[in-house]
């Protein structure tokens, strides 16, 4: 049996418009979520701002075991997006009383990638836009040579902050669960929360053998069309132009803040029920 208590930060008012959506999507995604996996007890905090996806107008963190916290715009909220959100913590939350979110790049990636993965289980339809970026050619390799490292930037690989394109970590370690799943056959998101992110780093090898069967295709078809571009330049000689674009801006990412919370206690939800 799930418990869960529900925090709404609503001394302001801002949460007023939307408080009965909110409980009804907690409770939807509760129940789809235990369909396949035993959701832990939890606390949930909803606040109104914070660290508000732009895209979704919703954010989400499973800071601490037993703990979510969901950030909002009451203007924009959607029931669908903030139940998708709630799952994608919820599957951290199950975690975090296994081997926990971890403190490595390693362990990072396959938690985000298996909570990625764990959406798609449980909810289905496309992956979640973070899930969905394509990791860029060298980024496995580089995720490999610093697989281990305790002190890896997470706003860098995660957030666009740096030289590393916006969500590059979550559409990285998607694939990587994605690898993973498709050599082990009868494993999903809820079979694997418990497993250790080592197992995954063979997965992780086999993504770099393909970038590199990637690039050598791309080497070879270049040096095949030169020739032809060679003969066509000294018949008919133009200047080259370029095009460029510039690069995304990063977004800047919130610290998690301490809130005083009041709310609602004790609503329990059993495995599988309405």
């Amino acid at each position: 049996m799930t418990i869960w208590h529900l925090h709404l930060l609503n001394s302001r008012n801002t949460l007023t418009l939307v408080m009965s959506e909110i409980r009804a999507a907690v409770r939807d995604a509760v129940t789809k979520a235990n369909e396949h996996a035993d959701v832990p007890s939890f606390d949930l905090v909803v606040r109104s701002g914070g660290n508000v996806i732009p895209e979704w107008g919703v954010g989400g963190m499973a800071p601490l075991p037993g703990v979510i916290q969901i950030d909002l715009n009451p203007d924009r909220f959607s029931a669908e997006l903030f139940t998708r959100t709630l799952i994608h913590e919820f599957h951290h939350l199950i975690r975090w009383d296994g081997p926990g979110y971890g403190k490595s790049l390693g362990d990072a990636l396959v938690s985000e990638g298996l909570a990625g993965h764990f959406v798609q289980q449980v909810l289905g339809g496309k992956p979640d836009p973070w899930d969905s970026v394509q990791p860029a050619p060298g980024l496995a390799r580089r995720a490999m040579n610093e697989w281990a490292r305790l002190d890896y930037d997470h706003a860098r690989w995660f957030f666009g902050k740096g030289d590393l394109r916006k969500w590059a970590g979550y559409g990285l370690g998607y694939r990587l669960v994605a690898e993973h799943l498709a050599q082990n056959a009868g494993q999903d998101a809820a079979t694997l929360a418990n497993t250790r992110s080592e197992p995954f780093r063979n997965s992780l090898r086999r993504l770099i053998g393909a970038d590199g069967a990637q690039e050598t295709d791309e080497a070879e078809a270049q040096e095949t069309a030169e020739p032809e571009e060679a003969s066509l330049d000294l018949a008919t000689p133009e200047p080259e132009v370029t095009d460029g674009k510039d690069a995304p801006v990063p977004e800047a990412t919130a610290e998690p803040k301490d809130e005083q919370t009041d709310g609602e206690n004790g609503e329990e939800q059993q495995p599988g029920g309405a």
